[in-house]
């Protein structure tokens, strides 16, 4: 299993102190690279499950298992390595250094988990199109070019898990099928498990598993 979730909730504090829940997902799961696309609305709780998922944000309880471990049990140095190690991530906004080429900020997601490996970082960015780019920084790049370098840069460190946050949502409409099928191609490829997430029905219709989050998140039920 891939990603196992069960009984995760999570809530944030409103300014008057009350509790505002946000995450109440009493079972979901993600088999070994299957790719499932997560639709939601603006506000319900997408990123919190990202950020759970990913390791960055802790849950209030519950079980959050990757690649077989839990990483709720883990402290806060042992989680960074490890999403660092088992987790790509997809940003909608790609986050490339500006003063990097492609191939450096491919290079710089692999230092993050102590592996660097130029050879495999060529092959990826080889794999996404990008084979006669590898030298040119992100400014030099298009939307759509940077959008594979993010992608080359999220699966440098071979991970399990693929987490995917609209990540067509900066690529115009002519592009957004090329970007689609670049990421799920290259999960595929490197049997990578793949949530993504979206809001938008022309993406989501394009995968075989679809999950609508308020179907299976509840916050509004009480412990």
């Amino acid at each position: 299993m891939s990603l196992l979730l069960k009984d995760v909730r999570k809530s944030y504090r409103e300014p008057d102190g009350s509790p505002l829940p946000v995450l109440n997902i009493a079972h979901f799961e993600l088999g070994p690279a299957e790719q499932v696309a997560l639709v939601g609305e603006s506000g319900g709780g997408k990123t919190t499950l990202l950020n759970v998922i990913s390791g960055i944000t802790m849950p209030d309880s519950g079980l959050v298992q990757v690649d077989g471990t839990d990483i709720t049990r883990l402290h806060e140095v042992a989680r960074d390595r490890f999403r660092a190690e088992r987790i790509g991530i997809v940003f909608q906004t790609f986050n490339l250094l500006p003063a990097f080429t492609a191939l450096e900020n491919v290079l710089l997601g692999m230092t993050f988990s102590g592996r660097t490996d130029r050879k495999y970082a060529r092959q990826l960015l080889e794999q996404v199109g990008l084979g006669k780019r590898m030298s040119h920084r992100p400014g030099q790049l298009s939307v759509g070019e940077q959008q594979r370098v993010s992608v080359a840069r999220a699966l440098a460190n071979r991970p399990k898990l693929m987490l995917a946050d609209e990540p067509t949502a900066s690529v115009d409409l002519a592009h957004q099928e090329t970007v689609l099928k670049l990421l799920r191609d290259a999960c595929a490829e490197n049997n990578v498990a793949l949530l993504l997430v979206t809001h938008s029905q022309d993406v989501s219709s394009q995968f075989d598993r679809v999950e609508e989050l308020a179907a299976f998140n509840r916050p509004e039920v009480p412990a």
